[in-house]
């Protein structure tokens, strides 16, 4: 029986190990922080995450699916808050489409019971790697709590222990790896927007709520008790940044004018605020992405900003595309992990591409009158042509179309709107049989 070694119990290790384990491997998971199972979750405590179609895929790869949906709410559009207090709905797709809030924490328990549900897989939290050997396929540790030495032998190592991997980063010292880190000039700081008395909540829970304020925004996603994970997501520095709210007043100042509604619902804003930490966004690129037996995977390998709601989604898909491969290669490890870094990485240079743009446009574009519409009229498209003319967001979001080749249909996309948006009655002939044939012949579709 082959050994493998998952460095990191996170979202991406434990569903890789449980997929390990069902292919016959025995796997041992090593993890630098204690075991979740063991600690009070609380929502609010990390950003919540948006689970759409790869990452559906891969739980239904494990047969988790049923177990997430218990704590996972479906969120079938964005509701846009403008300064007055006004709100609006944005459909993310077709009718029944929706990606699903769920705790990081929640479902992260969840895998680690699925993997631990294998007789062959063996788990150890409170361990940080300290090194690894490439050439003996060895990797190194220490006992937080004991201050034991010790070292893990085993035939695959998988490196799943995200940005700042303890793996990549013995990887970073081999020759000619190449690497980049991408510290972005905004940050994001969490509030927590309690339920009502009732446990209810106090806006509509089946909806990803976006304050659109150009330049920064605060977003707010639905937990299962009746409370939102609020995120403000600003730059470091400039008029309206962090930096300027260095007190209570420019606290209270800030959020009263700029986001009025949700000001009007915290019941302690400033507190609450001051009890998050702010922390930083960063893009990391690297390859090659397997050195001898060792392979990187999830954010350890291509860590990107939230924007577009696929950090986990990407890696839940480099699981599900591994395992793909591993039949196509008739078994053969060495082979797979060729081909799986061959394959992913352009797609995992394109979703970075894509977050940033999603900021962008989240933040500047969702509540301008043009996107609005540039967006109805694509819609329009894909419900009378299906296939023919996939929305990017849907690519993305609702489909398993590679990320490389939605980032490259979705340029197209651009340049096709961009003609059809500057004809001077669009807005009163957007539906019309006449601007759809125009798009249509623009994009070479009959």
């Amino acid at each position: 029986m082959k050994t493998a070694l998952v460095i990191g119990g996170g979202l991406v290790g434990s569903l890789h190990a449980a997929n390990l384990a069902r292919r016959g491997l025995k796997v041992k998971i090593i993890e630098r922080r204690p075991d979740l199972r063991g600690v009070k979750l609380q929502a609010g405590k990390s950003i919540n995450l948006a689970l759409s179609t790869r990452g559906w895929k891969a739980l239904d790869m494990i047969g988790v699916s049923d177990k997430v949906r218990e704590v996972a709410i479906p969120m079938h559009g964005r509701r846009i808050h403008d300064t007055e207090g006004n709100v609006s709905f944005q459909p993310y797709g077709k009718e029944g489409q929706a990606i699903y809030s769920v705790s990081r924490g929640e479902l992260n328990c969840v895998l680690l019971d699925e993997a631990e549900s294998y007789d062959a897989v063996e788990m150890r939290f409170n361990c940080k790697c300290t090194g690894v050997d490439f050439e003996k396929s060895i990797a190194y540790f220490q006992d937080y709590k004991t201050g034991e030495e010790f070292e893990e032998k085993a035939d695959l190592i998988f490196g799943t222990d995200g940005a700042f991997s303890a793996v990549r980063g013995d990887m970073q010292k081999t020759q000619r790896f190449n690497y980049q880190q991408e510290f972005i000039p905004h940050g994001y700081r969490e509030l927590l927007l309690p339920a009502k008395a009732d446990g209810s909540y106090l806006m509509d829970k089946n909806a990803l709520h976006i304050w659109p304020r150009g330049g920064y925004m605060l977003i707010a996603l639905p937990n299962p008790d009746g409370s939102f994970t609020c995120t403000l997501f600003m730059p470091y520095e400039g008029e309206n940044s962090f930096n300027n709210l260095d007190s209570d007043e420019a606290i209270d100042t800030f959020f009263k004018k700029k986001f009025p509604d949700f000001y009007d619902m915290m019941p302690d804003l400033v507190g609450d605020y001051k009890s998050h930490q702010l922390s930083d966004l960063v893009i990391i690129r690297c390859y090659p992405w397997v050195k001898e037996n060792t392979c990187l995977m999830g954010d350890s390998s291509h860590a990107i900003v939230p924007f577009y709601g696929q950090g986990m989604n990407s890696g839940f898909e480099d699981c599900s595309v591994m395992n793909e491969l591993f039949d196509e290669n008739q078994e053969d490890w060495d082979a797979t992990l060729d081909a799986f870094q061959k394959k992913r990485k352009p797609d995992a240079d394109a979703i970075a591409e894509l977050a940033m743009r999603n900021y962008v446009e989240m933040r500047d574009s969702v509540a301008d009158p043009n996107f609005i519409l540039r967006k109805k009229i694509e819609a329009n498209i894909h419900e009378h042509h299906g296939e023919k003319w996939i929305p990017l967001y849907s690519q993305v979001t609702f489909s398993n179309i590679r990320y490389s080749e939605a980032l490259k249909e979705g340029k197209r996309h651009d340049r096709i709107m961009e003609k059809v948006m500057d004809k001077s009655d669009i807005s009163s002939q957007w539906d019309s049989p006449e601007i759809e044939l125009e798009a249509l012949e623009l994009a070479g579709i009959k």
